[in-house]
């Protein structure tokens, strides 16, 4: 079967159930494992690369109130794949191409790709999308073996949260420029890291909040995974919260308690390393308890760019 990606989270699915090799094409933002780098890439983006988080923000708005696509399809670099499945989602239109691009391109070619859509709004969302992918691709008992590691993980993260006695509140952002907390399923790791989120909604879109509401949190702990971004890329918005008036009053400036961690590679893709982000988050929560097997979250409590 040749398959073809529009998204990076869909991407990490295949590759995890050892499908690499019938992975044909991607899009550009689709980096993990790195050997897929080298596939051809089916989609491009009209955001330049170089923008600021403020700019990046305003074209977005644009272009979804204008009903402006963000991200446009290779429809003759598809074809020239001929892919049998191709993945794409609905859950986000900032994300990838839209769903009902990817279907009449599909409706076009005359062998009739599978059109598999992806929407998933937990944890428990992901592990099915697993499973979906594998159902259309035969991989049914690789699907079983890799949820069943994956539940297993974080089942060792709610063992260990189970005897911590007192919960941090937390304030999860998503962007720097302008604020915004993050939805969906990241509530959701808060909760099982063994936290609070005041702000973000389980299952809910991210949304944008201002710099008052962050105030009146007051959060123990204000964690940070900005969208696409890498923590360096992250880094450099750093300065823009310093400079909010009241940053230095607030209890996590105060206590030490601001991570940052890179939101490209966790936390805003909806596949397999959500549990590393979960284990992330749960080492950043409660040190004491629980130390990060991944890459640890960058405390940025001095926010030096």
């Amino acid at each position: 079967m040749r398959i073809v990606s529009l998204l990076p989270s869909a991407t990490e699915i295949i590759c995890l159930l050892g499908l690499r090799e019938q992975l044909v094409g991607v899009t550009r933002e689709c980096d993990f494992p790195k050997s897929v780098l080298e596939l051809p890439k089916v989609t491009r983006t009209s955001i330049p690369r170089d923008a600021t988080s403020a700019q990046i923000d305003e074209m977005v708005r644009q272009r979804v109130g204008g009903n402006l696509a963000l991200y446009q399809l290779d429809e003759p670099t598809l074809a020239a794949l001929h892919p049998d499945l191709i993945v794409t989602q609905t859950l986000c239109d900032v994300c990838a191409v839209d769903e009902s691009a990817v279907r009449a391109a599909a409706c076009a070619m005359p062998w009739g790709p599978r059109v598999v859509t992806q929407n998933p709004s937990s944890l428990e969302d992901v592990f099915d999308s697993i499973h979906e992918i594998a159902a259309a691709v035969g991989a049914q008992e690789r699907a079983e073996t890799a949820v069943a590691a994956l539940k297993r993980r974080v089942a060792a993260v709610a063992s260990r949260i189970s005897a911590v006695k007192a919960r941090p509140t937390v304030v999860f952002l998503e962007w720097i420029d302008p604020l915004f907390c993050g939805g969906h399923w990241n509530p959701q790791l808060v909760d099982l890291a063994g936290g609070i989120e005041l702000l973000g909604i389980l299952g809910k879109p991210s949304h944008t909040i201002d710099w008052d509401q962050l105030r009146q949190a007051d959060p123990d702990v204000l964690f940070i995974a900005c969208c696409g971004f890498t923590t360096e890329r992250a880094r450099q918005d750093l300065p823009i919260l310093r400079a909010k008036p009241g940053w230095a009053d607030l209890k996590a400036v105060r206590t030490g308690r601001i991570y940052l961690t890179d939101g490209s590679a966790y936390f805003n893709r909806p596949g397999p390393r959500l549990v590393d982000s979960l284990e992330i988050l749960a080492g950043a929560l409660h040190p004491d308890v629980f130390e990060s097997t991944t890459q640890p979250a960058l405390n940025v409590t001095e926010l030096r760019a």
